[in-house]
Protein backbone atom coordinates (compact mmCIF):
# COMPACT_ATOMS: atom_id res chain seq x y z
CA UNK A 1 0.00 0.00 0.00
CA UNK A 2 1.62 3.17 -0.98
CA UNK A 3 1.62 6.06 1.65
CA UNK A 4 1.08 9.81 1.34
CA UNK A 5 3.52 10.30 4.30
CA UNK A 6 1.22 12.85 5.85
CA UNK A 7 -0.48 12.04 9.40
CA UNK A 8 -3.79 13.90 8.16
CA UNK A 9 -6.95 11.74 8.94
CA UNK A 10 -8.02 12.12 5.35
CA UNK A 11 -4.69 11.19 3.69
CA UNK A 12 -4.52 7.84 5.91
CA UNK A 13 -8.21 7.17 4.96
CA UNK A 14 -7.33 7.54 1.08
CA UNK A 15 -4.20 5.79 1.13
CA UNK A 16 -6.21 2.15 2.56
CA UNK A 17 -9.79 3.08 0.39
CA UNK A 18 -8.68 5.12 -3.04
CA UNK A 19 -6.82 2.15 -4.36
CA UNK A 20 -8.05 0.56 -7.22
CA UNK A 21 -11.10 -1.58 -7.31
CA UNK A 22 -10.99 -1.28 -3.02
CA UNK A 23 -14.27 0.84 -2.46
CA UNK A 24 -15.92 -0.96 -5.16
CA UNK A 25 -15.24 -4.51 -3.25
CA UNK A 26 -16.85 -1.88 0.01
CA UNK A 27 -19.29 -1.63 -2.32
CA UNK A 28 -20.36 -5.12 -2.80
CA UNK A 29 -19.83 -6.06 0.79
CA UNK A 30 -22.61 -3.13 1.78
CA UNK A 31 -24.95 -4.37 -1.24
CA UNK A 32 -25.10 -7.77 0.93
CA UNK A 33 -22.31 -10.37 -0.37
CA UNK A 34 -20.23 -12.06 2.25
CA UNK A 35 -18.26 -15.01 0.23
CA UNK A 36 -15.52 -14.91 -2.44
CA UNK A 37 -17.51 -15.81 -5.15
CA UNK A 38 -20.55 -13.85 -4.57
CA UNK A 39 -18.04 -10.03 -4.49
CA UNK A 40 -15.94 -11.54 -7.61
CA UNK A 41 -19.78 -11.76 -9.68
CA UNK A 42 -19.89 -7.83 -8.98
CA UNK A 43 -16.05 -7.16 -10.20
CA UNK A 44 -16.03 -9.33 -13.02
CA UNK A 45 -13.35 -7.62 -14.56
CA UNK A 46 -11.18 -7.62 -11.29
CA UNK A 47 -8.72 -10.73 -11.06
CA UNK A 48 -8.93 -13.34 -8.46
CA UNK A 49 -5.64 -12.65 -7.15
CA UNK A 50 -6.30 -8.99 -6.52
CA UNK A 51 -9.71 -9.26 -5.34
CA UNK A 52 -7.82 -11.58 -2.58
CA UNK A 53 -5.03 -9.11 -2.19
CA UNK A 54 -7.85 -6.17 -1.61
CA UNK A 55 -10.18 -8.42 1.32
CA UNK A 56 -6.92 -9.29 2.87
CA UNK A 57 -5.96 -5.32 3.01
CA UNK A 58 -9.58 -4.79 4.31
CA UNK A 59 -9.31 -7.79 6.74
CA UNK A 60 -6.01 -6.18 8.16
CA UNK A 61 -6.96 -2.77 8.80
CA UNK A 62 -9.97 -4.50 10.87
CA UNK A 63 -12.78 -2.61 7.84
CA UNK A 64 -13.57 -6.26 6.98
CA UNK A 65 -14.19 -9.36 9.44
CA UNK A 66 -13.04 -13.17 8.01
CA UNK A 67 -14.79 -15.60 9.37
CA UNK A 68 -14.54 -19.82 8.81
CA UNK A 69 -11.86 -22.45 7.26
CA UNK A 70 -9.84 -21.71 4.08
CA UNK A 71 -11.91 -22.10 0.53
CA UNK A 72 -15.08 -21.54 2.95
CA UNK A 73 -14.32 -18.11 3.93
CA UNK A 74 -17.26 -15.22 5.08
CA UNK A 75 -16.48 -11.87 4.39
CA UNK A 76 -18.33 -9.10 6.64
CA UNK A 77 -18.22 -5.46 7.61
CA UNK A 78 -17.04 -4.38 10.85
CA UNK A 79 -17.89 -1.75 12.13
CA UNK A 80 -15.66 0.38 10.97
CA UNK A 81 -16.76 -0.78 7.54
CA UNK A 82 -20.23 -0.12 8.17
CA UNK A 83 -19.53 3.47 8.77
CA UNK A 84 -18.01 3.87 4.95
CA UNK A 85 -22.09 2.79 3.90
CA UNK A 86 -23.51 6.38 3.88
CA UNK A 87 -19.71 7.51 2.25
CA UNK A 88 -19.86 4.84 -0.40
CA UNK A 89 -23.77 6.01 -0.90
CA UNK A 90 -23.32 9.50 -1.38
CA UNK A 91 -20.20 9.35 -3.44
CA UNK A 92 -21.91 6.57 -5.85
CA UNK A 93 -24.89 9.38 -5.70
CA UNK A 94 -22.52 12.45 -6.43
CA UNK A 95 -21.22 9.94 -9.34
CA UNK A 96 -24.84 10.41 -11.29
CA UNK A 97 -24.84 13.54 -10.76
CA UNK A 98 -21.81 14.41 -12.09
CA UNK A 99 -19.84 11.68 -13.17
CA UNK A 100 -22.10 9.94 -15.64
CA UNK A 101 -20.85 6.80 -18.01
CA UNK A 102 -21.54 7.56 -21.35
CA UNK A 103 -22.51 4.19 -21.68
CA UNK A 104 -19.66 3.31 -24.42
CA UNK A 105 -18.97 -0.43 -25.09
CA UNK A 106 -16.27 -0.80 -22.67
CA UNK A 107 -18.79 0.47 -19.74
CA UNK A 108 -20.68 -2.38 -20.37
CA UNK A 109 -21.02 -5.55 -18.83
CA UNK A 110 -24.55 -7.66 -19.31
CA UNK A 111 -23.50 -9.44 -16.27
CA UNK A 112 -22.45 -7.06 -13.47
CA UNK A 113 -25.90 -5.96 -14.77
CA UNK A 114 -28.05 -8.71 -14.04
CA UNK A 115 -26.05 -9.77 -11.12
CA UNK A 116 -26.99 -6.27 -9.86
CA UNK A 117 -30.90 -6.66 -11.09
CA UNK A 118 -30.90 -9.76 -9.67
CA UNK A 119 -29.98 -8.48 -6.21
CA UNK A 120 -32.57 -5.86 -6.61
CA UNK A 121 -35.71 -8.05 -7.21
CA UNK A 122 -37.97 -8.27 -4.75
CA UNK A 123 -39.42 -12.36 -5.01
CA UNK A 124 -42.79 -11.31 -3.03
CA UNK A 125 -44.08 -9.06 -6.35
CA UNK A 126 -43.83 -12.61 -8.09
CA UNK A 127 -46.49 -15.51 -6.95
CA UNK A 128 -45.44 -18.64 -5.54
CA UNK A 129 -45.07 -20.91 -8.24
CA UNK A 130 -42.16 -20.31 -10.67
CA UNK A 131 -41.89 -17.77 -13.34
CA UNK A 132 -39.08 -17.36 -15.27
CA UNK A 133 -37.85 -14.41 -17.06
CA UNK A 134 -35.62 -13.89 -20.07
CA UNK A 135 -33.82 -11.25 -21.01
CA UNK A 136 -32.58 -11.14 -24.45
CA UNK A 137 -29.05 -8.60 -25.44
CA UNK A 138 -28.40 -8.30 -29.17
CA UNK A 139 -25.37 -6.34 -28.58
CA UNK A 140 -24.17 -7.95 -25.69
CA UNK A 141 -21.03 -10.30 -26.40
CA UNK A 142 -21.52 -13.82 -27.54
CA UNK A 143 -22.22 -16.13 -24.97
CA UNK A 144 -23.71 -13.45 -22.57
CA UNK A 145 -26.64 -12.39 -25.00
CA UNK A 146 -29.89 -14.73 -23.21
CA UNK A 147 -29.92 -14.11 -19.24
CA UNK A 148 -32.63 -15.97 -17.20
CA UNK A 149 -34.27 -14.53 -13.72
CA UNK A 150 -36.33 -17.64 -12.07
CA UNK A 151 -38.64 -16.71 -9.15
CA UNK A 152 -39.47 -19.73 -7.03
CA UNK A 153 -40.72 -19.97 -3.30
CA UNK A 154 -39.31 -16.27 -2.48
CA UNK A 155 -35.82 -17.15 -4.14
CA UNK A 156 -34.49 -15.56 -7.20
CA UNK A 157 -32.09 -17.46 -9.20
CA UNK A 158 -29.84 -16.20 -12.24
CA UNK A 159 -28.73 -18.10 -14.76
CA UNK A 160 -26.44 -17.83 -17.68
CA UNK A 161 -27.42 -20.98 -19.45
CA UNK A 162 -30.85 -22.10 -20.53
CA UNK A 163 -32.52 -23.32 -17.11
CA UNK A 164 -34.56 -25.47 -19.34
CA UNK A 165 -38.01 -24.39 -17.80
CA UNK A 166 -41.10 -22.81 -19.77
CA UNK A 167 -40.58 -19.13 -19.94
CA UNK A 168 -43.19 -16.53 -18.63
CA UNK A 169 -41.50 -13.50 -19.59
CA UNK A 170 -39.66 -12.12 -22.58
CA UNK A 171 -38.05 -9.00 -22.69
CA UNK A 172 -35.82 -7.64 -25.64
CA UNK A 173 -33.53 -4.77 -25.83
CA UNK A 174 -29.85 -3.88 -26.29
CA UNK A 175 -27.60 -4.15 -23.50
CA UNK A 176 -27.10 -0.12 -23.42
CA UNK A 177 -30.80 0.50 -23.40
CA UNK A 178 -31.55 -2.22 -19.78
CA UNK A 179 -28.19 -0.17 -18.66
CA UNK A 180 -29.88 3.68 -19.00
CA UNK A 181 -32.87 2.16 -17.39
CA UNK A 182 -30.95 0.77 -14.82
CA UNK A 183 -29.07 3.72 -14.05
CA UNK A 184 -31.70 6.02 -14.53
CA UNK A 185 -30.69 7.91 -17.20
CA UNK A 186 -34.58 6.98 -18.99
CA UNK A 187 -37.73 5.89 -17.34
CA UNK A 188 -38.82 1.51 -18.24
CA UNK A 189 -42.02 2.73 -19.27
CA UNK A 190 -40.54 5.42 -21.83
CA UNK A 191 -38.24 2.92 -23.58
CA UNK A 192 -41.12 0.87 -23.92
CA UNK A 193 -43.64 3.33 -25.42
CA UNK A 194 -40.62 4.33 -28.25
CA UNK A 195 -40.15 0.52 -28.85
CA UNK A 196 -36.45 0.40 -27.73
CA UNK A 197 -37.78 -2.80 -24.94
CA UNK A 198 -39.82 -5.44 -26.43
CA UNK A 199 -42.05 -7.10 -23.61
CA UNK A 200 -43.76 -10.67 -25.23
CA UNK A 201 -45.39 -12.89 -22.18
CA UNK A 202 -48.58 -13.57 -19.63
CA UNK A 203 -50.26 -10.06 -18.99
CA UNK A 204 -50.64 -10.31 -15.70
CA UNK A 205 -47.06 -10.63 -15.32
CA UNK A 206 -45.49 -7.81 -17.30
CA UNK A 207 -48.11 -5.28 -15.93
CA UNK A 208 -45.55 -5.58 -12.06
CA UNK A 209 -42.70 -5.14 -14.52
CA UNK A 210 -42.09 -2.08 -12.90
CA UNK A 211 -43.08 -3.88 -9.38
CA UNK A 212 -39.80 -5.87 -9.29
CA UNK A 213 -37.52 -4.57 -12.06
CA UNK A 214 -36.12 -1.69 -9.89
CA UNK A 215 -33.09 0.84 -10.86
CA UNK A 216 -29.83 1.00 -9.20
CA UNK A 217 -30.23 1.87 -5.53
CA UNK A 218 -27.31 4.51 -5.79
CA UNK A 219 -28.81 5.84 -8.87
CA UNK A 220 -32.18 6.13 -7.10
CA UNK A 221 -30.19 8.24 -4.59
CA UNK A 222 -28.21 10.41 -6.97
CA UNK A 223 -31.52 11.60 -8.83
CA UNK A 224 -33.12 12.88 -5.49
CA UNK A 225 -33.39 16.98 -5.03
CA UNK A 226 -31.46 17.15 -2.27
CA UNK A 227 -29.29 14.31 -0.92
CA UNK A 228 -28.97 13.58 2.70
CA UNK A 229 -26.81 14.68 5.25
CA UNK A 230 -24.00 12.53 6.02
CA UNK A 231 -24.37 11.89 9.76
CA UNK A 232 -21.41 9.82 10.73
CA UNK A 233 -21.18 8.92 14.87
CA UNK A 234 -18.66 11.29 16.68
CA UNK A 235 -17.09 11.02 20.00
Amino acid sequence: MNSYGQFCPLAQAAQLLCERWTLIVVRELIAGSTRFNEIKKGVPTMSPTLLSARLKQLVAAKVVEQSGSKGNYTYNLTPAGLELRPIVELLGAWGHRWAQSSLDKGDLDAGLLMWDMRRTVDPAVFPSYRVVVQFEYSDAPKGERDWWLVSENGEIDLCLNNPGYDVDIIIKCLLKTMTEIWICQQPFRDAVKKGDIKVFGDLKLTSKLQDWLRTSPLARLGSLDKLPELKLKTS
